[in-house]
């Protein structure tokens, strides 16, 4: 199917699925006026789904709540081919977004979403109404990858089995009133499963270009413990094999043409391109134990955890061990405006090392200096075609929680629970080396553990009070304790230090004896591709808060809903905040509510945003350089000017309608404006120089043509957006038929800035790096044992100007569709696709900064595609099978 074949399918199959729910709206309405539809005959609304997300009431309803609210049913989740939960949410919830993340060190391991242009930890997440801990990882890398959430410390949503997960009810509303620091943006609230049987799912797939493999084993099991309790065990088993979607670089591809000989010995040869763009091979589990046993005729104890240990092994980029000079090898580039040649440079790890030390008692060669003769090493000894450094990370996480929760005849409920979480993110690395320790160099380095460590004792109480309104005033209080310790532990010494010959002053030989200083040479500090573990930057540092909190909700008549929150919180390292939030509902008629939410929140910077220190090899215009991330505090941050950090502030209101003009028709719309005052970022990246390292000798650490980074207030945001959702229930045909829309828009701009610490980069970023519109239509269709699912997703145009200045990705479609069958009851077979056209974000455009080598059709580093992979990705279409036992 040619491309204008395809883009008439998609938009065929998206206005069919968009048009269908007003034409069947139109029937729905003349039947009705004959004969009701059968409600049993189609699958069940969540509109009347019970929610206990951003409510202390046990009433509420997704279409009565005063604050906009969805629910993902399990159905939802299961739609889904994707080994990680993330990557579903980023299919199902239009203004959810995540990054591909190819290349982009610690990042690729625990990505971090965003939530309405909001970075992951201005979201709270929670399991079974528990404040989820958060991950181990800082996200500092610079680029798109972590563009909306830089600098951001937010959970790992990705160790949460999906099977394990009953619902997830996502609260499109800032309520850090309610649960304190995190929820400026929202909450989600991964719901366990409680239910009795067993299940086991079995699932393959594979990219339409035959790589990227991926198996799942999934099961559930749950027991009833007699009348009085239950248990349920889920887990989860995947192992992914990567992708590649680039081109050889062309430092590799003219090696081969110029030098035969070492064509094998380039990374990957006869395998792939030397630098992989693509999704990282990975494999791990996943589990959840969810128990809950009523000791009482009015209480009961319950427990549940989570457990995840993933690993992945993420490429980095190839290192070149020659140079090619201009015009040399004959290597065209496309600069944008004319084709010219250009060099390619060395990569500096293949700089000579001279091994000979200046003779002893020389009067002109003194200690210390080097002999500039045939005795030397360089990186070519070990990886004569290049090489290309695999970056190693496994992740672990353990939560777990107990509590004691119950009511009295007269209404008053208490909840008392206790949690303690862990996780850690391990690094290591190999095939790579520390040239500055010449022939001694290390080829794997351990560079230590992040480490995140979460004890929280909640207690939440509510009673019911009488006034004489249509509903008796639901008082709610109650209290929290926090403690949070972030860790760094010390890795091998060859993974961040400077060896012996990091910096080496030369003597050549004049005469017999006689030596003359001729220069200097450099190596740089620490593994090639990620200097971590250094003892001056790891240690633990822990942060306790605790926090009050009241609020009353109530309907003053059966038409006006209203509820009130405040909330006061202190910290130990940041002092206190006081926040309030209030919010209504007014049924202005039997098929139409108006709804509003205004209030305030915080968010409090973590001690790892305070304390996490990492250098890592980054790459400008192709060259190798030494970034560094360091505390506020530190030396190197101080010198460029960095402040201590102080909270968040914000600002939320929203106003909204829900919509039921039919029994069987749901349409909710809601705008919001989120102000976030001293939002917490990373500073522009800062060049190092000889002088500023003479200034400040702890410089030495990234080198002169390093950058410096640190944490910072130096912004304020505002983000504006509509979320609108919609579904239709019927049959046709005989069977049940569900349709749903889903459409958000979202702005983010920066309103105040310290343009001595942000780029305008960072800014074009934080506004366009995820799609202002997205738009989700689906429709479910099942009758008998058969079900077809197809889902039309549009992403409007985007941008990331860290990485591609000047270039505006355009806006597509994708296509997903999957057929079931269902035998003996218990059997499921499921054949789909994930878009199913194989759609591919834009190919990056050639610029000054960016050019393409016409010889491979790729930039320098080989990548075709932008490297966060856009906000579907790049690896093209995917196509799986599934097998689901259900008892």
């Amino acid at each position: 199917m040619n491309h204008a074949r395809k883009t008439l399918a998609r938009g065929a199959l998206f206005a069919t699925v968009a048009t269908t729910s007003l034409i069947l709206a139109n029937q729905a309405r003349a039947a009705q006026a004959d004969a009701p539809v059968a409600a049993a005959s189609a699958a069940p609304a969540v509109d009347d789904t019970i929610i206990v997300t951003g409510t202390r009431r046990t009433d509420r309803t997704v279409t009565d709540s005063p604050s906009p609210i969805d629910v993902i049913t399990a159905a939802d989740l299961r739609t889904q081919p994707t080994a990680n939960i993330i990557d579903s949410l980023k299919n199902i919830i239009p203004s959810f977004f995540v990054g591909q993340n190819t290349i982009s060190d610690a990042s690729s391991f625990v990505r971090s979403p965003s939530l309405r242009g909001l970075p992951g930890d201005e979201v709270l997440v929670q399991l079974n109404g528990k404040r989820y801990n958060r991950s181990s990882l800082v996200q500092v890398y610079t680029g798109g990858d972590t563009g909306l959430s830089f600098g951001a410390q937010a959970p790992d949503i990705s160790a949460i089995p999906s099977i394990a997960i009953s619902n997830v009810q996502v609260l499109r509303d800032g309520a850090t009133a309610q649960y304190g620091s995190d929820a400026i943006g929202g909450v989600m609230n991964f719901g366990l499963r409680k239910d009795a049987g067993f299940e086991v799912q079995g699932r393959w797939g594979q990219y339409y270009a035959g790589d990227g493999d991926s198996r799942q084993i999934a099961a559930d099991g749950g027991v009833k413990l007699g009348e009085r309790g239950f248990i349920n065990v889920a887990g989860e088993y995947n192992d992914d094999l990567g992708t590649s979607r680039g081109h050889q670089p062309p430092g590799a591809y003219y090696l081969a043409q110029a030098q035969p000989g070492l064509a094998d010995q380039i990374p990957n040869a006869g395998k792939d391109k030397a630098q992989i763009w693509g999704t990282s091979p990975s494999h791990g589990y996943k589990i959840t134990v969810n128990a809950g046993f009523d000791v009482t005729s009015n209480s009961e104890l319950y427990a549940f955890g989570n457990f995840a240990r993933t690993h992945t092994d993420e490429s980095f980029n190839y290192r070149r061990p020659v140079a090619f000079p201009l015009s040399a090898g004959g290597a065209p580039i496309d600069n944008g405006t004319a084709i010219t040649n250009t060099g390619i440079s060395r990569n500096g790890a293949y700089a000579p090392v001279y091994l000979t030390p200046c003779p002893a008692g020389s009067a002109t060669c003194p200690a210390g200096g080097f002999v500039v003769d045939s005795n030397t090493w360089s990186a070519a000894t070990l990886y004569p075609g290049g090489f290309t450094p695999r970056f190693v990370g496994v992740t672990k996480e353990a939560f777990g929680t107990a509590g004691w929760k119950g009511h009295l005849d007269d209404g008053f409920t208490w909840d008392l629970s206790g949690s303690v979480s862990r996780h850690e993110l391990a690094l290591s690395m190999y095939d790579s080396l520390n040239s500055s320790y010449g022939p001694q160099t290390q080829t794997k380095f351990d560079f230590g553990s992040f480490i995140q460590k979460e004890q929280d004792v909640n207690l939440d109480l509510t009673y019911p009070l009488e006034v004489g309104f249509a509903s008796p005033i639901t008082i709610s209080g109650g209290g929290e304790y926090r403690n949070e310790t972030f860790s760094a532990t010390p890795g091998d010494e060859q993974g961040y230090a400077a060896g012996p010959y990091a910096a080496q002053t030369l003597y050549t030989q004049t005469s017999p004896g006689v030596y003359t200083r001729s220069g200097t040479a450099a190596q740089g500090a620490g593994a090639s591709g990620y200097a971590g573990g250094n003892p001056a930057f790891t240690g633990s540092w822990s942060q306790k808060s605790y926090a009050f909190y009241v609020g009353a909700e109530t309907d003053i008549t059966q038409k006006l809903t209203v509820g009130a929150m405040g909330r006061y919180e202190h910290y130990s390292d940041f002092g206190s905040a006081k926040v309030w939030k209030a919010n209504g509902l007014w049924k202005a008629t039997p098929w139409l509510s108006l709804r509003g939410t205004v209030g305030t929140g915080f968010h409090a910077p973590t001690p790892g945003q305070s304390h996490d220190a990492v250098v890592t090899t980054s790459f400008l215009a192709g060259n190798a350089i030494q970034q560094g991330t360091y505390p506020v505090g530190s030396a190197p941050s101080l010198y460029f000017g960095s402040k201590p950090l102080k909270p968040e502030k914000s600002t939320n209101w929203g106003v909204g309608a829900v919509l039921k003009p039919l029994s069987r028709v749901t349409l909710t719309v809601d705008y919001y404006n989120i102000k976030v005052r001293n939002r917490i970022f990373l500073s522009q990246s800062f060049p190092v120089t000889a002088a500023d390292i003479a200034i400040q000798p702890a410089l030495a650490a990234v080198g002169a043509g390093g950058t410096v980074q640190y944490f910072t207030n130096a912004l304020d945001t505002l983000t504006r957006g509509i979320d609108v959702v919609g579904s239709y229930h019927t049959q046709v045909l005989g069977g049940a038929l569900n349709l749903t829309l889903a459409y958000n828009y979202n702005k983010s701009t920066v309103s105040k800035y310290d343009a001595a610490a942000i780029s305008n980069a960072q800014i074009i970023d934080i506004n366009s790096l995820a799609p202002k519109h997205r738009i989700i239509t689906s429709a479910a269709w099942s009758i008998g044992d058969f079900a077809i699912n197809a889902r039309e997703n549009f992403y409007s145009s985007w941008r990331d100007e860290v990485d591609y200045p000047g270039q505006k990705f355009g806006s597509k479609f994708t296509t997903d569709l999957d057929l079931s069958y269902t035998a003996m009851q218990h059997y499921t077979l499921t054949v789909g696709a994930n878009n199913l056209f194989s759609n591919h974000p834009d190919k990056i455009k050639a610029s000054s900064s960016n050019p393409i080598y016409t010889a491979t059709n790729s930039l320098l580093d080989g990548s075709v595609y932008p490297r966060i992979g856009g906000p579907f990705g790049f690896n093209g279409g995917f196509y799986y099978v599934r097998l689901r036992v259900k008892y």
